[in-house]
């Protein structure tokens, strides 16, 4: 798309963060443009939830509808991969996978995290179906059923107790995870939840299902659920040129892009939203931070376009000073 001019904003990610804001800037009357592989992180999962009238609706086909109500507004998409970023404020360039490039006054970095499972056979092929980790997310699906825990991260301990809730038959295993203290072996014994130690070599499935998991020491326990807590690593490689580095988070459980309210970071003309900044965004808070870093972004824009239009106005001198819109619907078209 080289030649094609500046963009408004150009969003890197086609998730719904992504889409949110693109929506927005859209509305908004502001040239926008959409780079996304269509490749989501949820595409496994078989519906999302927690979306008020979204309620397990596939994910494919809520990004097909983001898509189409974004284009109702203008917003242009290409189905590509950013891998890089220079320039600043007002004027950026970002680097394609084939080396085309495009230019942007403002970005909106929506990439989202990678997931990094337990090194357990299995576990990977399941992962989004009957392997999951999030029981706002999952646990309504697998209520009653006999859940497996594989341990692997600091948040172990709070996965077990909180999928507790949906079934009473639980079972942590503690794989990689830190020991349970005295009071969390407790916590465990008062709510039923069974504690077995060692390693889990693999996930077993019987008729495209979880029938178990098996143990270094060569049991198998009956499951037909499997709950990790994957380490979340942020797809931010584009943003390395342009001094933005993924931190840990403060809960230890992976990385992310520090930002502020709004999706502000610390370099100028950049913003981000979803999961590459917020790990445990679900796709309902991950749309509403995509609305308000447009939003936000706008505000920005509108910022900086009244500052020339008055500096134009004022050197005209005060007796050739005609009146002037505040802002042309066209001026960016």
């Amino acid at each position: 798309m080289t030649g094609t001019g500046i963009f408004d904003t150009v969003v890197i990610g086609g998730g719904a963060a992504g889409l949110s804001g693109a929506t927005a800037l859209g509305r908004a009357r502001r040239s926008v443009l959409v780079i996304d592989a269509g490749e989501p992180r949820n595409a496994p999962a078989d519906g999302v939830h927690n979306f008020l009238t979204r309620d397990g609706m596939n994910p494919l086909a809520l990004q097909a509808a983001g898509r189409a109500e974004a284009e109702a507004y203008g917003v242009r998409f290409l189905n590509s991969t950013a891998t890089g970023a220079s320039g600043g404020v007002g004027d950026f360039t970002v680097t394609l996978a084939d080396g085309d490039r495009v230019r942007a006054r403002r970005l909106l970095v929506t990439t989202g995290v990678t997931d990094i499972l337990p090194d357990v056979a299995g576990l990977r092929d399941r992962w989004g179906r009957d392997v999951i980790h999030c029981p706002y997310c999952h646990g309504w699906e697998v209520r009653d059923r006999a859940i497996a825990v594989i341990g692997s991260g600091p948040m172990t301990m709070h996965q077990a107790l909180l999928f507790r809730q949906w079934s009473a038959n639980v079972t942590l295993f503690v794989h990689t995870a830190p020991a349970p203290t005295q009071d969390e072996r407790e916590q465990l014994a008062a709510r039923g939840i069974r504690l077995i130690e060692g390693l889990v070599t693999s996930v077993d499935v019987t008729d495209d299902a979880i029938s178990g998991v098996t143990t270094a020491d060569g049991r198998t326990e009956p499951a037909a659920a499997v709950v990790v807590g994957p380490r979340m690593e942020a797809r931010s490689g584009v943003l390395a040129d342009l001094g933005l580095t993924p931190i840990e988070h403060s809960s230890g459980v992976g990385t992310h892009i520090q930002s502020q309210q709004g999706g502000v970071t610390s370099v100028p003309g950049v913003w981000v939203a979803g999961n590459v900044t917020d790990l445990v965004a679900q796709v309902v808070t991950a749309a509403s931070a995509g609305l308000m870093a447009g939003a936000t972004i706008n505000a920005d824009l509108l910022a900086e376009e009244l500052a020339d239009d008055l500096a134009r106005y004022r050197a005209r001198g005060p007796y050739q000073q005609t009146p002037q819109p505040m802002f042309e619907p066209d001026r960016f078209a």
